[in-house]
């Protein structure tokens, strides 16, 4: 009996080495927007663990560094963002609490606005200006080629944190910007008639949406960046109007309807609540259908229903 035990006991580390390695853990991916949540799945697919920080309903301007919050980015793999101080107020204060694995200049550090040809970028600032971003407009997301650079890096990001999974995460970027330019060339075609439609937005979230399908931003209902409308800007403003209408009024569904709806009633203008990232309407439930839903709502689309 002695002597099994003493055989036992020699065999069982050899047969522990020959047993098949357990599959490794997911990547844990912390996104702050949802935008990201979405392409975070598109590339990474089964290999990953998303966990998206805002929801479509929530300004990412003004986000609390909730516990929830700080304990998500503890775990994270691979953090997400959009960049360019959006989310100033609430990610250096998670950053503060979170690993290595994701601070700046780290393969797990991943900010859009380092990827992309910025827009509205100032040559000077000062708090006279408003809430204007030092890097340039943050919402870089809403021109579709956009996402396909984003992508790539977040591809070669996923591939330096889970090697073993590279052939995946190119093979599923691949896929994506193929998909993503056939769509791109549909809409395209569906939105040719908005071309040079003149346009008043609230806030500057649809900068790169207007610059893509090349229509022009005439006017905004915040007097600066951030500034709430007031009552002499939108008088001003309703002025210009007379003179040059514009073609819609665009907000998203987190800015207010108060001014926009004032705007419209004195001057005709229709004025829509356009979804500004996935899960902004039941239609908007990923990517491609946000840009549908979107094309649609502003009139590019033969299937358009108001």
């Amino acid at each position: 009996m002695k002597r099994f035990l003493i055989f036992l006991y020699l065999l069982l580390p050899g047969l522990f080495f020959l047993a098949p390695a357990p599959s490794l853990a997911k990547v844990n991916v912390f996104a702050c927007e949802p935008e990201w949540a979405s392409l975070a799945q598109e590339i990474g697919g089964d290999k990953v663990e998303v966990f998206a920080a805002t929801s479509a309903m929530q300004d990412p301007h003004y986000i609390r560094a909730r516990p929830s919050l700080i304990s998500k980015a503890r775990r994270a793999d691979l953090l997400l963002c959009s960049g360019a101080s959006l989310e100033i107020g609430w990610l250096p204060i998670l950053l503060q609490k979170a690993s290595s694995d994701i601070q700046p200049g780290s393969v797990g550090y991943l900010m859009a606005a380092d990827v992309v040809t910025m827009l509205e970028v100032p040559v000077v600032v000062d708090r006279s200006m408003g809430d204007v971003h030092p890097e340039g407009n943050p919402h870089v997301h809403l021109n579709p080629h956009n996402l396909m650079t984003v992508g790539e890096a977040l591809a070669d990001r996923l591939s330096g944190i889970d090697s073993e999974n590279t052939s995946f995460y190119k093979h599923s970027h691949r896929d994506f910007s193929s998909r993503m330019r056939k769509a791109i060339s549909r809409w395209e075609s569906e939105a040719a008639a908005l071309k040079g439609k003149p346009v008043v937005v609230h806030h500057k979230s649809f900068t790169y949406l207007i610059d893509w399908l090349g229509m022009k931003q005439v006017g905004t209902l915040e007097p600066k960046p951030g500034i709430p409308p007031t009552t002499s800007h939108l008088k001003s403003l309703l002025l210009e109007l007379r003179t040059a209408p514009a073609d819609v009024i665009i907000r998203t569904p987190s800015d207010p309807d108060d001014a926009s709806e004032w705007l419209s009633g004195k001057t005709g203008t229709r004025a829509i609540v356009l979804p500004y990232t996935v899960g902004s309407d039941k239609q908007s439930s990923d990517l491609f259908a946000l840009f549908d839903r979107i094309i649609a709502l502003l009139g590019g689309s033969r299937n358009f229903r108001q």
